[in-house]
């Protein structure tokens, strides 16, 4: 007890990048802070836009609007931490710091997968439905949709959290990432982390399986609906409504999986595939939307025309 005391008392260590050479530690700040500049300015734009046309008040950017939130809170959530400890001494982080870390990561990143899954959903309806798009897909039931996926990333996670914190850290402090990572303080704990880890895998399949299942067989009725259409021109246009969605899956959840697959989630290649979905990804996001999307890049040629 004497010892599980001390170990919240003084929180924790996070080893991030200080295995490297100060000099090589000095790059990654710059390096990451303009990817994070770029990631907040970038959604920010994005969001910025897509509120302020009213021609693209429709369903798709609605939940377009949430991702770019989403992306900055998320984002947030670790890097600014991970920044001031690439140049610090003083890596250390509070027991009450690092919960708060590992509870926000949760939610943001639960609600981003619940939010690729929604969008999937939303051009199979366009795609293979559309007829009965604006019937389907009505503002009522958009934002129901998405505070929906709220509710359940704040609930679910809340119950998560408090098993995490109600562990006991009587071993090392130190983790070996640039943030509180759930399975790193799992590793950490002293106590039987059988229950833990059943509420992880539930949480995984609720948040990264399932949604990947509706992203899957809703590209899979999209791709059949799109064969059969005779048009090339509706063919190329179907395909690059979605072309964006599905860039920007499979790098959110192909980085995610690359990194949590593997045994040690502390190792250098997890920390940098890390990089890739809490800063990289994001940042990529708004390119690859407004590049691929017809109308926000008219939308932003119209608010600069105006200045």
């Amino acid at each position: 007890m004497a010892l599980e005391n001390q170990t919240v008392a003084r929180g924790f260590i996070l080893v991030g990048f200080s295995d490297m050479s100060p000099q090589i530690q000095r790059f990654f700040f710059v390096l990451f802070l303009l990817f994070y500049i770029l990631t907040v300015m970038g959604n920010l734009l994005v969001l910025t836009i897509l509120t302020v046309d009213p021609a693209l008040h429709t369903p798709m950017y609605f939940f377009l609007r949430n991702l770019s939130f989403v992306e900055i809170c998320f984002t947030t959530v670790t890097i600014p931490k991970a920044l001031v400890n690439l140049l610090a001494d003083d890596r250390s982080i509070s027991f009450l710091g690092c919960a708060l870390q590992v509870y926000f990561f949760f939610i943001f990143g639960s609600e981003e997968c619940l939010l690729l899954g929604i969008m999937a959903y939303d051009r199979y309806v366009a795609i293979c439905n559309p007829l009965r798009y604006t019937t389907i897909m009505s503002n009522k039931r958009c934002v129901f949709m998405i505070v929906g996926s709220w509710i359940m990333s704040v609930l679910l996670q809340s119950g998560q959290i408090i098993y995490v914190i109600s562990l006991s850290f009587c071993n090392s402090n130190v983790i070996h990432h640039f943030f509180c990572d759930g399975p790193s303080l799992l590793g950490l704990s002293c106590t039987d982390t059988y229950f833990n880890n059943i509420i992880r895998f539930s949480a995984d399949v609720f948040f990264l399986i399932i949604p990947f299942l509706i992203i899957f067989s809703s590209y899979i009725y999209i791709i059949s609906t799109v064969l059969k259409m005779t048009s090339r021109e509706g063919r190329s246009k179907a395909f690059s409504t979605c072309s964006s969605h599905l860039v920007v899956v499979t790098l959110f959840y192909g980085t995610l999986m690359v990194a949590y697959l593997q045994p040690n989630t502390g190792s250098v290649n997890a920390r940098f595939f890390a990089v890739f979905y809490c800063l990289i990804n994001p940042m990529l996001n708004p390119l690859i939307y407004s590049l691929r999307s017809k109308e926000v890049k008219g939308a932003l040629r119209r608010r600069i025309w105006r200045k």
